[in-house]
């Protein structure tokens, strides 16, 4: 049997072979799945597992007796293992264009592989003292376990397929840049607010969108104020409503109209 560092070493090769092979994976994927919580997944852990091969790359390279060509052979033949691991899945898709489950399924194969990997690189290490090693082990097995069980969570959503798109109060809205989306949210009436940052947040998520209409959330003067036409809020308009009409207004829709009554009231 081979020395406990030579194990080590190997397994670690292993494990570099495999985030490197990922990276790649990870990316083609990217490249099918629209903006969502299965793609922000995928970009974040693009970016964990870039960061876990820089850290295996460091802790193996300069460490090694391995001659440059012999590394490049095991971390070759190790990712090859990987793919062909997973070929026959691949195989059975016989599927003219992406599933996104069958990716979600294959993603999961990878974190568990890769879980698996770490463990035996944490055991291996601790049987030699190298604590720095066991905790990188650590350390990068709680980012794939939390990638997995994310992973997991999105698996009944998928296998039930897209859910019809809501109507949204803005036209065009998918079409709109996040500045374009932000100017119009203060014509919004606090139902279509709502309407308008749930499915941002859950879809592409944009900054400064969520933001803006956080900020413009709030409760109307009275209700059904935001159906009303400015003469029936005229009409409604008592010294009693002309501080919350003129805040709410001056945040939203902005009629000059509306807000001169207000003040006129206040100053009254």
């Amino acid at each position: 049997m081979s020395s406990p560092e030579t194990r080590l070493e190997r397994q670690l090769l292993q494990a570099l072979a495999t985030e490197r092979t990922l990276i790649t994976t990870l990316q083609a994927h990217l490249e099918m799945t629209p903006p969502g919580p299965y793609r922000r997944l995928l970009e974040r852990h693009l970016r964990e597992t870039r960061a876990h091969a820089g850290n295996l790359s460091n802790r193996v390279e300069p460490q090694t007796d391995l001659p440059g060509a012999a590394i490049n052979l095991v971390q070759t033949a190790a990712g090859q293992l990987f793919n062909l691991a997973k070929a026959p899945f691949d195989l059975l898709r016989g599927q003219p264009g992406p599933d996104l489950l069958d990716n979600v399924r294959d993603e999961c194969a990878s974190e568990a592989f890769e879980i698996a990997l770490y463990d035996a690189i944490e055991a291996l290490a601790l049987a030699l003292s190298d604590e720095d090693t066991a905790e990188l082990a650590r350390i990068h097995r709680a980012e794939e376990e939390r990638m997995l069980a994310d992973l997991r969570a999105l698996i009944p959503s998928l296998a039930s397929g897209p859910k019809p798109r809501p109507e949204l109060p803005i036209e065009g809205y998918e079409d709109l840049n996040a500045g374009q989306v932000t100017a119009r949210l203060s014509e919004l009436s606090q139902a279509d607010l709502n309407a308008v940052l749930t499915y941002e947040r859950n879809h592409r998520n944009r900054r400064s969108v969520v933001e803006r209409a956080e900020r413009l959330l709030a409760t109307p003067p009275w209700p059904g104020y935001d159906t009303e036409d400015t003469p029936t809020i005229l009409a409604r308009l008592t010294p009693e409503y002309a501080g919350p009409v003129r805040d709410y207004e001056s945040r939203h829709r902005r009629r000059v109209t509306v807000l001169e009554a207000a003040q006129q009231q206040l100053t009254n």
